[in-house]
């Protein structure tokens, strides 16, 4: 296989001390509390644990050792590991803390699979949802939302501005705002979601030995946020944790590079759910600390990971790929990431195709 990726990696200065400063102070760390989500789904009867992956082929081709693959395609019968979040946040909300959700109606901005969860929980627990997508997300996401059972509103141009329009429902109309991102003065929802996600990381100890590389995709930086600290917890100092963004949205990248929070600019990428211009300020806080490497590809790379993820029969889009796109580098990035015949490499293929 020829190298086919010409990726920006930019090696992180604040590894391990972190990145102080005032937006960040009062921002909490991502949870690493596995047991506590593993405890309540273990009470819903789709939460059974996702596939890990061999794909020795794959790991030939990239002359690496081993490549493991977590597969959170069929997570919950959702379509992606986003099952994990908002769901998990609303069957606490009622199961935990006994809190009558008949009344409640949560409100979200998504491209997709984080509003599925929304409405799936909520159509679970007798809620109702309200989830606004931008003009750029596919009619494809709004006819599965619908299916859920939420009222979708189209606003905006990209998902800032989705998710403006949906913190003013909420503030107008006495909703639960239930984002996947975090901001000064919005945290304690999107910190407990992401400890949802804290799963497919605990999975994924029982599964496969220590790897030696993980790259994991972000948008706003949930997942990544949430693997990296976990990865942290089980595997110590020792993995290499490359986060890969699309240049077109190097929302994380841009901060680790201005050393702060800054709002990235960017023509909007096809990556759909990594078309992120604003990080997590819960994920930036942990990624900041615990990633090695922050990597930006580009958009005919990330659809050259979905398609050779296709091509070894693991369908996917270009988003769910990202991280397996940013593996398939030249041979002066395996230099600068590390990369040898000894390695194992994890990826997470986090949603099926559209």
């Amino acid at each position: 296989m020829g190298s086919i990726c010409a990726m920006d990696i930019l090696q992180n200065p604040h590894r391990s001390t972190g990145l102080t400063v005032d937006i960040l102070r009062d921002i909490p760390a991502p949870s690493t509390d596995a047991a506590s989500v593993q405890a309540l789904l273990a009470r819903c009867p789709d939460a059974a644990e996702t596939d890990m992956l061999q794909a020795p082929s794959m790991a030939q081709d990239l002359k690496i050792a081993r490549l493991s693959v977590k597969d959170e395609r069929g997570r919950m019968g959702l379509g992606s590991f986003k099952a994990l979040g908002a769901a998990y946040v609303i069957a606490h909300s009622a199961i935990v803390k006994g809190e009558a959700q008949s009344a409640k109606t949560y409100v979200t901005a998504s491209a997709g699979n984080h509003g599925l969860s929304v409405a799936a929980g909520a159509n679970a627990f007798g809620a109702a949802s309200v989830i606004f997508l931008s003009q750029s997300v596919p009619e494809a996401f709004a006819e599965r939302l619908i299916a859920q059972g939420a009222t979708v509103e189209r606003a905006g141009e990209t998902y800032e501005q989705s998710m403006s329009a949906a913190q003013a429902a909420a503030e107008a109309n006495g909703w639960t705002l239930l984002s996947d991102s975090s901001w000064p003065g919005y945290s304690d929802l999107s910190h407990r979601l992401m400890e949802g996600y804290t799963v497919f990381m605990a999975e994924a100890e029982r599964q496969i030995s220590a790897p030696t590389h993980i790259f994991l995709q972000a948008g706003v930086g949930g997942l990544a946020g949430a693997a990296a600290a976990m990865a942290r917890k089980l595997w110590g100092d020792a993995p290499v944790i490359v986060v890969v963004e699309p240049q077109h949205a190097p929302a994380l990248h841009g901060c680790i590079q201005a050393g702060d929070f800054v709002a990235a600019k960017g023509p909007g990428s096809a990556m759909g759910r990594l078309d992120c211009l604003e990080a997590s300020l819960i994920a930036l806080k942990g990624l900041a600390k615990d990633a090695d490497v922050f990597a930006l590809i580009s958009e005919e790379e990330g659809q050259a990971g979905a398609d050779y993820a296709a091509a070894h029969q693991m369908e996917s889009t270009a988003s769910g790929a990202a991280g397996l796109a940013a593996l398939l580098a030249s041979p002066a990035h395996r230099a600068a990431l590390k990369l040898d015949a000894n390695s194992h490499v994890l990826v997470i293929l986090s949603e099926g195709p559209e």
